[in-house]
Formats: structure tokens, sequence, C-alpha cells
């Protein structure tokens, strides 16, 4: 999407949204392309799982602590 389109779908200055949006790609989360006096942004969902994987294995979401929860359902 056009920065332009996204602006379109908030409540917020365009100076604040670019500061965001500068924010996201100093963080690696997404992409910009420009052309001409257009940037259209794109998220970098390889990054984004990755995060959302290793907070998933933080708070123990996952298989493994699924496995267990299964395993001492059965000891019972």
């Amino acid at each position: 999407m056009t920065a332009g389109q996204i602006a379109q779908h908030f409540d917020i200055a365009k100076p604040t949204l670019s500061a965001h949006f500068a924010v996201l790609r100093e963080a690696d989360l997404v992409e910009s392309d420009k052309a001409g006096t257009s940037v259209t942004y794109s998220l970098k969902l390889s990054v984004l799982e990755d995060a959302l994987l290793s907070f998933a294995e933080t708070v123990g979401i996952g298989d493994h602590r699924g496995h267990k929860l299964k395993t001492s359902r059965r000891a019972r």
C-alpha cells in the first residue's frame, strides 16, 4: 500500500505517520519503495513471523507446551 492509502485509514497527521514508518523501517519490520512522489510500504512477514514465534516460545505457547499438557492430563 502507498503511504497515502494507509493514511486514509488513520486520523493522524501525515508527518506523524511518516515518523511511525521510520521507526518500523528502523526495526526492519517494513520495506519501502519510492516511485516518484509515492512511497509503497510492505510488511516483512518473515521478520514478523520470527518475532511472533520468539514471543510464543517466551510465554510458553507452542507444540512443546501443548504436549506436556496432554501428557499431564493422561497421567491423572
